[in-house]
């Protein structure tokens, strides 16, 4: 995986604690971008540039928000290779990679660097950049996720933050991320068998309250679609894929969940989310990068999955 200690590489595993649980390091960089026009980082079309993963999850948020808000020509767009080696995420010319053509990095480490020289701490996707400034504005993908939808003026009206559901948007987000999000990395990074059971058994309690949760509704916050819907999106489109066997969340597969299953299909057919989702990254970024889980890197050709079959949601309307 790799980090910086004062401004100088060093190779490292995932973290854990005393008991053997995974912990994930935060981000470091919490700069916003504000109206046009404004002191700072003001929303400029041709200012900023997004370098992203198609396989991270966190990354694959923004990169939903960016394409819905149509924001594609207002920020810019670099797409890692999907497998991870010593010194961290690269850019390549391989298929569905953008290289940076920004900064002309080889790695997105030399990213960091540029914006500090004695950075510490993990090199992360997504990460937002202003050309201007030549700086990291923002590394946290909620953060990111919430001034594309909110700040930036894009070629769609479309608002997935609306002042009325703020709350109840934030609020699911935050029930969504330790059990989930990151319950899935809690389970696969674990350093015990204690551990993984805790994570595990969290993980599937918070999936069965979320599948009678949307037996009633259409969505997480109602009937509307919300940036909550991209944060849960991202984790379940990857699960029967990847962490159901790689990060051994193998009580249930989201397939056997009625309501969530039909919920994670009329998400993927909402128009434009299909095409932020490459399945030949997600799978060789886990198979390949995660050598400790998976030495001998084989990348399985399954599971067969139909995200275009029918789905029942529209009774909700």
């Amino acid at each position: 995986m790799g980090l910086f200690i004062n401004g100088q590489w060093s190779t490292e595993q995932p973290v854990d604690d005393h008991k053997g649980r995974f912990i994930r390091a935060k981000t470091q960089y919490h700069h916003w971008v504000s109206e046009a026009g404004a002191p700072g980082f003001a929303a400029e079309p041709g200012r900023y540039h997004l370098y992203v993963s198609y396989a991270c999850p966190w990354a694959h948020r923004t990169l939903i928000t960016r394409k819905l808000r149509g924001l594609e020509q207002v920020v810019s767009l670099s797409i890692v290779d999907p497998v991870m080696g010593s010194d961290g995420w690269h850019f390549s010319h391989a298929p569905g990679c953008i290289p940076d053509r920004v900064n002309g990095a080889r790695f997105l480490r030399e990213i960091y660097l540029k914006a500090n020289t004695h950075y510490s701490g993990h090199v992360t996707v997504p990460v937002l950049w202003d050309r201007r400034q030549e700086t990291i504005v923002n590394n946290e993908s909620r953060e990111i996720m919430r001034m594309f939808d909110t700040v930036f003026s894009g070629s769609s009206s479309a608002n997935f933050c609306p002042a009325e559901l703020r709350e109840r948007i934030d609020e699911t987000i935050d029930a969504l991320y330790e059990p989930i999000n990151n319950g899935v990395y809690r389970a696969g990074f674990a350093g015990t068998q204690d551990a993984y059971e805790e994570a595990v058994t969290e993980l599937f309690i918070a999936l069965d309250g979320w599948e009678r949760h949307l037996a009633e509704r259409r969505y997480l916050c109602g009937n509307t679609l919300t940036e909550a819907d991209f944060c849960f999106f991202t984790t379940l489109v990857r699960f029967d894929v990847v962490y159901h066997t790689h990060f051994k969340c193998n009580l249930r597969r989201i397939v056997d969940y009625p309501n969530i299953w039909n919920y994670l299909r009329d998400l993927y057919q909402v128009p434009g989310i299909a095409d932020t989702c490459n399945f030949d990254h997600i799978k060789r970024h886990y198979f390949q990068s995660h050598t400790s889980l998976n030495p001998k890197r084989i990348v399985p050709l399954g599971p067969i999955i139909d995200f275009n079959a029918a789905h029942d949601r529209e009774r909700f309307n």
